[in-house]
Formats: structure tokens, C-alpha cells, sequence
């Protein structure tokens, strides 16, 4: 006779709910503000982006630890545990997919749209006609509007920034290493080091974000450099704080003595989502800065 595991099934749950408003909030406060950069209007924009951030820290906050309690009370099973795999698994995918838009929208504009304004694939006459002084270069550091700006450099800050990151992935690979093995105290101490670099590339972007509005003239109305610099940029810069908030929602599960070396799911999912955020950054690098 055969036998079924049993699959816990969750009673009926707010926090997608809580999880819409917030991705809405921060979305609507986002586009707001960009308009507000330019009109200089009421901080409608900064105020919904600020309470969609503080609604996502909180759906963050109330779903881990229903999740955490869920799991200590024993009512996963393995196959339970196989569809949080598949479940993270799809996410990180999505994630991909997400980043893979902006960066085809970059190569599109350096491979097809920067050579035809310049009058290359027949197209001298729309050339002559859209933009007649177009110089096919890229970096673009003049806007259609005649405005110029400088092109932030790969060394300095974004060097120091790939440093920092390629480091925090060995550093929560070790983290990884010393949790399977039972070594409680070095688990501690890399994945404090891992978030404390997480930390350390998240303050060296707010300062090279700063250089680039107040001494290089690198905004958001830069043209269309301007544009994917700050997409790009921003979205990693918010996935670096996601996983960040992930990392020490794992340190203090870990201080509270949860995770076994044969089952730690949740410290693999961090981990995963962190070297993610580790090989996105080095495309990032290599295409935004150094090409």
C-alpha cells in the first residue's frame, strides 16, 4: 500500500496583498519623482517611493517570519521543501529575464540605434534629417538638447565596487561551507563580513551617485547614457539592498540557532540570490563602465 507525504497547505494570506501596494507605492512614487528632478513640484513622488519601500521592509518582515514559524513547528515536508527550491528557483529566473530587458535595451542602442543616427545601414538622410551634427560614439555625452556631460569611469568607485562584491561572494561561500560542516562561530563571522561588504558597496554607490549629479554632470536627463546608466545602476543598487535585508534576516535566524547543516534552505536561497546579484554586477561592469 502506498504512502503520501503530507503537504502543509497554508491557511489564506494577506501579504501578496501587502506586497502589490508596496511594488505599486514604489513604482508610481518612482516615475513621480523622476517628473519632480525636472518641474522642481511638491515631493508627492519622494513620499510614495519612501512608503513603498517601508511597505516592502514590512511584507518582508511579516511573511519571513510567518514562513520561519511555519518551519519550526515542523509542518514542511520534503516535497514542500522541493517546491520552495523550484519556487526560488523560477524567481531568480524572472529576475533575469528582468535584467535582461534593460541590458537588450542597451545593446540595441550602442549596436543598431547610436550607428543609424550616424548615418550608417542607408540611413544618411534620416541622419541629416533627426539629428544632422551626430556623432555615432558611445558613451552619448551630448543630448539632443546640446547639453553635455562626462562619462563615469570604470576605475575609482565602480572598480572598488567589483571588488567588494566579488569578495562577498567568497566570503558567503565560506559562510556556506562552515553552516554544512557545523561550525557555528566561523559561520558567524563570514556571513558578517558578507554583510558588512554588502553594506560597504551600497555606501560607495550613494557617493558615486552624488560625484555623477554634482562634479560630472551625469543625471537622469542625461540623454540616453544617462538613462540606462541610473536604470541599470538603481535596479542593482535596490537588488543589492533586497539581498542585504536577506543576509541579516539569515544572521539572526543564525544567532537564534536555527539552520542544520543537512537543512538550511533558506540560507541556500540567500546564497543563491546573492551571487546573482554578484554576476549581474560584473555585466554591469564590463558593459556600462569599461565598454
Amino acid at each position: 500500500m502506498s504512502t503520501h507525504q503530507h503537504y502543509y497547505v497554508p491557511a489564506q494570506s494577506g501579504w501578496p496583498i501587502v506586497g502589490a501596494i508596496g511594488l505599486f507605492l514604489m513604482a508610481f512614487g518612482a516615475g513621480h519623482f523622476i517628473a519632480e528632478l525636472e518641474t522642481h513640484a511638491s515631493p508627492i513622488g519622494l513620499i510614495a517611493l519612501g512608503a513603498g519601500f517601508l511597505t516592502i521592509l514590512y511584507l518582508m518582515y511579516g511573511w519571513f517570519k510567518t514562513v520561519i514559524n511555519e518551519s519550526n513547528q515542523g509542518l514542511y515536508s520534503p516535497q514542500m521543501d522541493r517546491s520552495f527550491r523550484q519556487g526560488m528557483s523560477w524567481f531568480i529566473f524572472s529576475e533575469v529575464m528582468f535584467f535582461g530587458a534593460f541590458f537588450g535595451a542597451l545593446f540595441f542602442i550602442r549596436m543598431f540605434s547610436v550607428p543609424w543616427l550616424g548615418g550608417e545601414y542607408h540611413s544618411t538622410a534620416t541622419h541629416e534629417v533627426l539629428w544632422p551634427n551626430f556623432e555615432a560614439i558611445w558613451p552619448l555625452t551630448t543630448t539632443p538638447k546640446g547639453d553635455t556631460t562626462q562619462a563615469m569611469p570604470w576605475h575609482g568607485l565602480p572598480l572598488y565596487n567589483t571588488i567588494i562584491l566579488l569578495i562577498s561572494s567568497v566570503t558567503l561561500h565560506f559562510a556556506h561551507v562552515s553552516l554544512e560542516k557545523g561550525k557555528r562561530g566561523a559561520l558567524k563571522v563570514w556571513l558578517s563580513l558578507t554583510i558588512l561588504l554588502g553594506l560597504g558597496f551600497l555606501y560607495l554607490q550613494v557617493h558615486e551617485y552624488i560625484h555623477a549629479y554634482t562634479e560630472l554632470g551625469l543625471t537622469l536627463e542625461s540623454g540616453v547614457y544617462g538613462n540606462t546608466f541610473f536604470m541599470l545602476t538603481g535596479f542593482h543598487g535596490l537588488h543589492v539592498t533586497i539581498g542585504t535585508i536577506f543576509l541579516i534576516t539569515l544572521f539572526i535566524r543564525i544567532l537564534k540557532g536555527h539552520f542544520k547543516p543537512d537543512n538550511h534552505f533558506a540560507f541556500q536561497a540567500g546564497s543563491w540570490y546573492w551571487h546573482f546579484v554578484d554576476v549581474v554586477w560584473l555585466c554591469l561592469f564590463i558593459f556600462v563602465y569599461v565598454l
